[in-house]
């Protein structure tokens, strides 16, 4: 390694690049490294699109898990182009409403979290454990602590 972090990265860089070219000389071992690939940026995408509507780095793990699709598939790349810039667009829009707007954006998120939370049966199992039965913190599809 030298005192130059952005070389050792180019460095790296260019060391997988020539290491994935190789990969691609042998077409079973192209075709696995493309199923990791995709299983492993699928999980993330999965993971990410779950967390979204909680506090936490959801649309980070989202963008995460396109990334690493997008460098092996070519419709998740323009896929990842267009949700970044989707993404800009509406959050460059919401900053500019008034605070108004704003604090009702932000009261829609947190209820469409305690929601989910709420049929998740996160509540009910929480409060069973500090010794709490009631009915209606329960979820209403039979999820949690029974």
């Amino acid at each position: 390694m030298t005192e130059d972090p952005d070389k050792d990265r180019g460095r790296i860089g260019h060391r997988w690049a020539r290491t994935r070219d190789r990969l691609r000389d042998w077409p079973a071992a192209d075709f696995a490294y493309r199923i990791v690939v995709g299983v492993i940026g699928l999980a993330l995408l999965a993971v990410g699109l779950i967390a979204i509507p909680y506090p936490g780095p959801g649309w980070a793990i989202v963008f995460l898990g396109l990334a690493v699709l997008a460098t092996e598939f070519r419709v998740w790349r323009r896929l990842l182009k267009y949700v970044r810039r989707r993404y800009d667009a509406v959050m460059g829009w919401f900053r500019r409403q008034h605070v108004a707007v704003q604090g009702i954006g932000t009261a829609f998120a947190v209820a469409v979290m305690v929601a989910s939370l709420w049929m998740l049966g996160v509540f009910g199992w929480t409060a069973k454990l500090v010794g709490c039965e009631w009915a209606w913190l329960k979820s209403p599809i039979g999820l949690g602590a029974k």
